[in-house]
């Protein structure tokens, strides 16, 4: 079996908002390095002069094959490749970024000494260049498993205290690879604890015939010795692990790295490293995905336990109804039923598909939807293009689009939508705009990408929460761990001054303790002189929905409106929304589509505003249901990941932004991270000074999480097991810049530290994976 005929490069698309980036970064940053166009072979066959060189070129590929075919060409056609192979380019073989590790043997096995990268900090040329160019780049990423030390010894590069040493050089005494085992963050289904409040969990199967149950990830006890600490948000404050890592095999294996298209595999990861890899299909084989079915799969997992799961008919209860009904369901000594989960993931025609990203996807399925007995579901909401196209009046065009945009593993899945079926939806005047950057359609999905998010939601009553996905995010580590974590946090969470917390970033080696952030967001929030947002805001122009002209409130009942300092308020309530970075006022935040904001009297002032950039959130059906009638009966929108979060606020749900781990490529002094991060009006990410103003964007490049980040490729593609340019040059350093690192040779040199094994944290954007894609 060959790969995909659709299986091509990943072209991202070009935006409004990158092409403004790049003109102000003009003037901030040195230029990223940009590969010159290669020479077309249409070109090539146009001239006579290419002919003559085409046609030598030729020649001496055939003498080179019938050199490779003589006896001892095999060694000859290894040399070959690794010279044609840019990861086997000649590089320094330390295991960090620097000078290369001595080695001696003793008896207990090799000892390595590895150095870190000592060259001074950069010089760079321009008063008005960033400060964070100036910072050395971090080491301590790119160690391996040859590295991997128990937790409590583990002692990170960054960040450190005032006078504490570096870890490097690391002296490590390896004796062989350690062995990593089955991670399974899921509840335990068949404990006597989880079956006295529960209803049992059906175990799923990938096959009908319940024959090939759904594999476990792996992960390796230990954390590679250097590896540095997230500089913003934390593991431990989410109920996230941070006492394992993850290595590529453990990770993807499962699913399909590593071994061929012959064998049922993605194929990929068989050109990297790959020693004790094989740990990972010992229990279950290397599973074949060859025919598989992802839509029935889910299907069948759900149907064999949706009675554990609430009446999809049932009303929308407020979290105190629900508190009350699971305690007359205790009281009865009845099993609880939860809630059900819909993760929505944004696709488009056009996406070129890679092994990758079906790998990616596979794992998202297997962790959230089948471990879990159905109480996740994923859904790709295909957007089509093509307003001309039938896809409700013609099965068969439908299916061609399903066949040319869609692996067909994943065609049960599929929703299919266009930007005329939101016109037909929510048709009608929507007013004008306060502004419009981007000069976009107010049905258009680039402004309003939760239109056909509202228009699911309204015709999937089954679910209670959706999560917003998009196609080039990752998570490194079990996906039902991310998003149950994620909840139960949230749900913890007091609405006391809750939407001050959830304004700015959260740096452990600055604020320290959540508990120390809380109360210096309490002495800011007095300093500031305004008043805490709680419950729904004022303002004029406000219009009321249906429910609260019925005077309904999503207040708990058991809040006072009056009672701001009650610390009780909202804890044990579910979150309206979580979103992964802050939620920032808009207003003088110089966030380039701040006022595009529609429908609304312009002769009034702007309504009130909240953001998060990327839109990856999750959103409960009773936030969606309210975006929904201010769409199609008030007629109010915003720009897509401003909209969410202000129907929160406007009328008083529940939102939090979940601070999970961050990295930074650089060693920024602490102090310069709370400044350009939390910067803007009253220490936070909101008003003049915001990261989000397009001046201030830059600094997130850096950064493993932010749409324009340059460090979350590199290091995901680093961890993938191939060689990148480490970014490191004059003034700076930009990516695609320095020395070729990494990849299959540097891994498996005997003076390495092995591929490398990250702890779990979310990267995006990832554009590309395998070094064929960039062909």
């Amino acid at each position: 079996m060959g790969p995909p005929s659709f299986l091509m490069r990943s072209k991202s698309d070009d935006s409004f908002l990158s092409i403004l980036s790049t003109k102000e970064e003009k003037s901030l940053l040195p230029a990223p390095v940009h590969r010159k166009p290669k020479i077309r072979v249409r070109t090539l066959l146009g001239h006579c002069l290419y002919r003559r060189v085409i046609l030598w070129t030729a020649g001496i590929l055939f003498l080179l094959c019938l050199a490779l075919s003589s006896p001892g060409g095999r060694q000859r056609r290894q040399r070959l490749m690794e010279l044609v192979d840019l990861s086997h380019q000649d590089v320094r073989s330390s295991g960090g970024e620097g000078e290369a590790p001595t080695v001696a043997k003793d008896t207990e096995g090799v000892i390595f000494v590895v150095s870190a990268g000592d060259a001074p900090q950069v010089q760079v040329q321009g008063e008005h260049m960033p400060t964070w160019l100036r910072f050395r780049h971090l080491d301590g990423f790119f160690n391996g498993l040859k590295a991997l030390v128990p937790a409590n010894e583990h002692i990170p590069e960054y960040p450190r205290k005032p006078g504490e040493a570096s870890p490097f050089p690391l002296t490590l005494s390896y004796t062989g690879l350690p062995t990593p085992t089955p991670y399974v963050p899921q509840p335990d289904y068949e404990s006597p604890e989880y079956i006295s409040q529960y209803h049992a969990v059906e175990k799923c199967y990938l096959d009908k015939e319940r024959r090939i149950p759904v594999p476990d990830l792996f992960a390796y006890n230990g954390v590679v010795q250097g590896q540095p600490e997230p500089a913003m948000g934390s593991r431990n404050l989410l109920g996230l692990r941070d006492d394992v890592c993850f290595d590529r095999f453990g990770r993807y294996g499962p699913y399909g790295l590593g071994y061929s298209f012959d064998e049922g595999g993605a194929f990929v990861g068989t050109d990297t490293e790959q020693e004790g890899s094989s740990t990972v299909w010992e229990k279950t084989g290397k599973i074949n995905y060859e025919n598989m079915d992802w839509g029935d799969a889910q299907t069948r997992c759900y149907e064999s336990n949706k009675k554990r799961f609430t009446d999809p008919a049932a009303p929308t209860k407020t979290a105190a109804v629900s508190g009350q009904l699971h305690q007359r369901s205790f009281l009865r000594n009845e099993r609880q039923k939860i809630p059900r989960t819909a993760v929505v993931i944004r696709a488009y025609v056009g996406f070129q598909w890679t092994q990758h990203n079906i790998l990616n996807f596979r794992a998202l399925i297997s962790e959230l939807a089948l471990k879990s007995g159905g109480e996740y579901a994923v859904h790709f909401l295909l957007h089509v293009r093509n307003n001309n196209e039938a896809i409700w009046a013609d099965p068969m065009t439908a299916q061609r689009i399903l066949d040319e945009n869609i692996p067909q593993e994943f065609h049960g899945l599929c929703t299919l939508w266009s930007e005329a079926q939101m016109r037909l939806y929510y048709p009608g005047n929507f007013g004008g705009s306060f502004q419009n950057p981007s000069g976009g359609d107010i049905h258009g999905v680039y402004r309003s990408a939760h239109f056909p998010l509202q228009h699911f939601a309204m015709q999937h009553p089954e679910y209670e929460y959706f999560w917003n996905w998009e196609l080039d995010m990752r998570w490194l580590g079990n996906y039902y761990e991310l998003f149950d974590r994620l909840s139960a946090w949230a749900k913890e969470q007091p609405r006391n001054e809750l939407w001050e917390r959830s304004a700015k970033y959260y740096i452990p080696s600055y604020h320290g303790s959540w508990e120390n952030f809380t109360s210096l967001v309490h002495n800011e929030t007095l300093n500031s002189g305004r008043e805490a947002t709680y419950g729904p805001v004022q303002f004029p122009g406000r219009q009321p929905l249906r429910s609260e002209l019925r005077g309904e409130s999503f207040m708990p009942s058991n809040c006072d409106p009056n009672d701001k300092s009650d610390t009780e308020c909202g804890k044990g309530e579910e979150a309206d929304l979580i979103t992964l970075n802050p939620l920032f006022d808009t207003e003088h935040s110089g966030w380039v589509f701040s006022t595009d904001v529609t429908g609304y009297k312009r002769s009034l002032p702007l309504p009130p505003r909240r953001c998060s950039i990327i839109t990856a959130s999750r959103l409960s059906r009773r936030l969606l249901n309210t975006m929904h009638e201010e769409t199609w009966r008030l007629k109010h929108t915003m720009f897509a990941e401003m909209y969410p979060a202000t129907m929160a606020l406007h009328h008083g749900l529940k939102a939090v932004y979940a601070p999970h781990p961050v990295y930074l490529d650089r060693e920024w002094e602490i102090e310069a991270i709370d400044k350009a991060f939390n910067g803007g009006r009253d220490h936070t990410a909101g008003g003049h000074g915001s990261p989000f103003d397009l001046n201030n964007e830059h600094n997130h490049k850096g950064s493993s999480w932010y749409y324009n980040s340059e460090f979350a490729g590199l290091l995901w593609r680093r961890w993938l097991g191939y060689a990148q340019f480490d970014g490191r040059g004059k003034n700076g350093g930009r990516s695609g810049e320095g020395q070729l690192r990494g990849g299959k040779e540097e891994e498996e040199k005997a003076a390495g530290t092995g591929r490398l094994c990250l702890r779990s944290m979310l990267v995006h954007p990832i554009k590309w994976e395998h070094p064929s894609e960039l062909d």
